[in-house]
């Protein structure tokens, strides 16, 4: 039986998720799609089918718990959908989990990671995040979870660009680059998303990541350079300089050298020791000495896991990429562990 494709919708309060979530429930797809919400509230989870609408099965976690953890009942939750799928009660090929506008969206990412079980079952497809273009930038000034939900995007949109001029669009755009180069960003009004958008982008499945990895870092370097002047239109660079530190940010190592393995395991066991809490996510390709295939790795905050991709060409040059993204990373130091890996 295939893995069922998963995609976490996040963005602040009010960004428009459930305006994109109801869009994707009356496409014209025929995909039969479950879909866990987490609403706060006063009552305890309820795992029960709330509503059933077509062919759409639609869940409520009700006291905003995924939010906060790796908590016992989204796991539940997504094991009691398998088993009424076994069992017939349920149909359905794809699971949506939207998350309270509070949510942090690294436990419930990291739910897939830790529970063996899941992983056999479900394919964590992508997260996909919304950011309002009017109040988007007051979101990202006060309030850390709206910047980690950005750092934490395999593809962003910004949502309700009617109430905001074409400067503060390519203000905010700049900014979100900032704090995520990987993620593709697309301006989008009233949900009108393509499904092709938002589904089946691989941002989580380690076996696809060398189809589009090298795009999202070639697209990050012409779209960007933190050290350059910003070219975006209608951005005034120093003013939004002087404005936002935001701590969340990422930032790409490239070499055209070997890493040493043992070296390289070391380095980043102790960096996970140390700063795992303050790191999103990460993902790379590698280039292992002594070994003939790629080595793909991805991470979220303290968990890191790699696989073996397909073997390097034969007129393919070897090179790694990497791509880290966290609250206040110290790059600098990280830079100089690297390079003392390489062979």
């Amino acid at each position: 039986m295939s893995l069922i494709p998963t995609t976490i919708l996040t963005g602040f309060l009010g960004a428009g998720k459930t305006t994109l979530l109801k869009r994707i429930l009356t496409e014209e797809h025929h995909q039969r799609i479950a879909v866990i919400e987490n609403e706060i509230g006063e009552e305890d989870v309820d795992s029960e089918i709330l509503v059933t609408n077509g062919q759409e099965q639609i869940i409520q976690l009700s006291n905003g718990c995924i939010c906060c953890t790796i908590r016992d009942d989204l796991r539940s939750t997504l094991h009691d959908l398998i088993r009424r799928r076994v069992k017939g009660d349920l149909e359905f090929e794809r699971v949506v989990i939207e998350t309270t506008g509070l949510a942090d969206p690294a436990p419930v990412a990291q739910t897939f990671f830790l529970d063996s079980e899941l992983s056999e079952q479900y394919l964590l497809d992508s997260v996909v995040v919304l950011v309002d273009a009017r109040h988007g930038p007051d979101s990202l000034d006060n309030h850390l979870v709206a910047r980690q939900q950005v750092g934490f995007a395999d593809r962003i949109f910004i949502t309700k660009t009617d109430l905001a001029s074409d400067s503060e669009i390519a203000a905010l755009t700049h900014r979100l680059l900032h704090i995520n180069a990987r993620a593709p960003i697309k301006t989008v009004q009233f949900g009108e998303v393509a499904l092709s958008e938002v589904f089946d982008l691989r941002g989580f499945n380690l076996d696809a990541t060398l189809d589009f990895y090298p795009e999202f870092f070639d697209a990050s370097d012409e779209r960007h350079s933190f050290e350059t002047e910003c070219h975006e239109a209608h951005c005034d660079h120093s003013t939004h300089q002087q404005r936002h530190r935001d701590d969340v940010s990422s930032f790409v190592f490239r070499s055209q050298r070997a890493f040493d393995r043992e070296k390289l395991g070391e380095l980043l066991a102790a960096f996970l020791n140390n700063y795992g809490s303050r790191l999103l996510r990460c993902k790379g390709i590698l280039d292992i000495h002594g070994s003939n295939r790629k080595v793909i790795f991805q991470g979220v905050h303290q968990l890191m896991e790699t696989d073996f991709g397909p073997s390097w060409g034969e007129d393919e040059k070897r090179k790694s990429k990497m791509i880290f993204i966290g609250i206040d990373l110290p790059q600098d130091h990280l830079v100089r562990g690297l390079e003392r890996c390489l062979i």
